[in-house]
């Protein structure tokens, strides 16, 4: 659901100055964006054969050492953190039915009949 339709039915305008996520909840729908980073990637480099070049690079060790200071922020770091977020697990991920149905957030806003 677009996000101008959500504020348009609360009633919230861009000067009370409410952010989009806390119109997310009040209305209970699911964060979409996160769903579509997860599923295509993640599961998609999983279920890769392994002379596929996108798994030789997620199964590539780097013998060198990181440099100093902040480490930049690695892909898999950004896939396990989302994962946290959505609890679950990346073992799952190998099962494909378990996957899907454990990825998919339920949008109240589909769910509705349609007249």
């Amino acid at each position: 659901m677009k996000m101008k339709m959500l504020r348009w039915m609360a009633g919230i305008t861009c000067l009370d100055y409410i952010c989009n996520q806390h119109a997310r909840q009040r209305f209970g729908v699911a964060d979409k964006l996160r769903e579509a980073r997860i599923r295509p990637r993640f599961s998609h480099v999983l279920h890769a054969g392994k002379d596929k070049v996108s798994r030789i690079s997620f199964d590539l060790e780097m013998s060198c050492k990181r440099p100093k200071g902040r480490p930049k922020q690695r892909w898999l770091d950004t896939i396990h953190a989302e994962l946290k977020l959505t609890g679950i697990h990346p073992d799952q991920a190998h099962d494909k039915a378990k996957w899907r149905q454990r990825i998919s957030n339920a949008d109240p806003a589909t769910g509705r009949e349609k007249r």
